[in-house]
């Protein structure tokens, strides 16, 4: 269990998430068709024609590249990241053809409303556009979103992004109905969070899948509705989200990482992005969760052990190329090196099926790039609290 850093142990996180970033926007990072001003991630490397030309459209993927880029920008801020920023919200507005609230998956929207909320004040009106449009999707039967437009599917996927939204909007009643729906409907025995909810002429259906990022939406739904309610002054109902928020990370512990605490899954295609939005929401808990209670420390110790420890083996793992990172699409396993032909990612049925070999999508990259954002901002906090208490007076005998 990690307690103490040293400045040179988390300026090496530290440049690991630059190479990481270095990595795929190399690799990547493309104007759109020639445009000036727009940049969008490729989605594979290396890359076909039709993915060079933004042929197909992976809209929650370029959601997560925008929000890696602002990680980036807010580790280490320059104008030029700034700049690599405005010109993907540029890419992604342009490529959309349509408003991007004209999406049909909920789920993709909520997403890019996460993403453009950190970009930056010039952001802030497209943000808005989205949560209406998110609130303009609640289904009045439920109470909450399906997948997508007109669908009776119900799903954490939609809900659980959807409400960390909504909290961090300080839309605490659309935060609240959504995450309590998810806890009374798609929790199972083990404390995990099932896929979602199918309505059917015969009747309910569970999807009883078990995904890695539905556990990350609700850890850090969890998070962003009590922080809010605490500074509201709520505390009964801070202390009933923190309790899940504690749950979950113990279950996640136990149930979907090794027994050294990294996280476990692979697959390319949609998929490669899961473990990297568990990563994600497991190190803003690690970092924010209030430090005034036995559990409160207990669980964001737990959940920066899960992601220093996932973070160690991915690194591990990697293969170098040219120098730099290409991360595995299993983090307990040794990455493969892509090859030109063969599979490659594809839209099957409203979902990205993987690649041959799945190092070659950008969803497994920026998983990588993500988990090494969160290791830094874990490895920093520590860091700073390590010094802190080195500069505590020592209590008088």
């Amino acid at each position: 269990m990690v307690t103490k850093m040293s400045r040179a142990e988390a300026e090496n996180w530290a440049y690991r998430a630059d190479v990481a970033e270095q990595a795929i926007r190399d690799r990547h990072a493309s104007k759109l068709w020639g445009l000036p001003g727009t940049k969008l991630a490729i989605p594979s490397w290396p890359a076909t024609a039709p993915h060079k030309l933004f042929f197909t459209w992976h809209y929650w993927w370029q959601a997560h590249y925008l929000e890696c880029l602002v990680d980036a920008a807010q580790r280490v801020p320059s104008k030029e990241k700034a700049k690599a920023v405005r010109a993907t919200v540029r890419g992604i507005r342009i490529r959309n053809l349509s408003p991007v609230t004209s999406n049909q998956y909920y789920d993709d929207r909520a997403w890019l409303t996460l993403a453009l909320g950190r970009a930056g004040k010039g952001c802030r009106r497209l943000t808005r556009r989205l949560l209406r449009s998110l609130t303009d999707g609640i289904d009045s039967a439920t109470g909450v979103l399906p997948w997508r437009v007109g669908d009776l599917f119900f799903n954490v996927p939609s809900n659980g992004p959807a409400a960390i939204a909504f909290a961090r909007a300080g839309r605490l009643a659309e935060a609240t109905a959504l995450l309590d729906w998810v806890f009374d409907n798609l929790v199972d025995d083990s404390g995990l969070m099932l896929d979602g909810v199918r309505l059917e002429m015969g009747g309910v259906q569970v999807e009883r899948g078990r995904y890695t990022y539905n556990q990350g939406v609700m850890i850090g739904a969890c998070l962003e509705l009590a922080l809010a309610l605490r500074e509201r002054g709520d505390e009964d109902g801070a202390m009933k989200y923190l309790t899940r928020l504690h749950n979950l990370i113990h279950a996640v512990a136990k149930d979907m990482a090794t027994a050294g605490g990294v996280i476990k899954g692979k697959g390319g295609g949609d998929g490669g992005l899961f473990n990297g939005i568990l990563a994600r929401y497991l190190a803003d808990a690690a970092v924010r969760m209030p430090d005034d209670g036995r559990m409160n420390r207990a669980a964001a110790r737990i959940a920066r052990r899960l992601v220093l420890a996932s973070a160690s083996s991915a690194w591990q793992h990697r293969l170098e190329v040219d120098g730099l990172p290409l991360f595995p699409a299993d983090w307990t396993a040794d990455a493969t090196f892509p090859q030109s032909g063969g599979l490659v990612a594809a839209s099957v049925a409203g979902a990205v099926r993987p690649s041959a070999v799945p190092e070659r999508d950008l969803s497994v990259q920026l998983s990588g790039w993500m988990l090494m954002e969160a290791a830094a901002r874990v490895a920093d906090a520590v860091r700073k609290a390590t010094a802190e208490a080195e500069q505590r007076p020592a209590c008088e005998p």
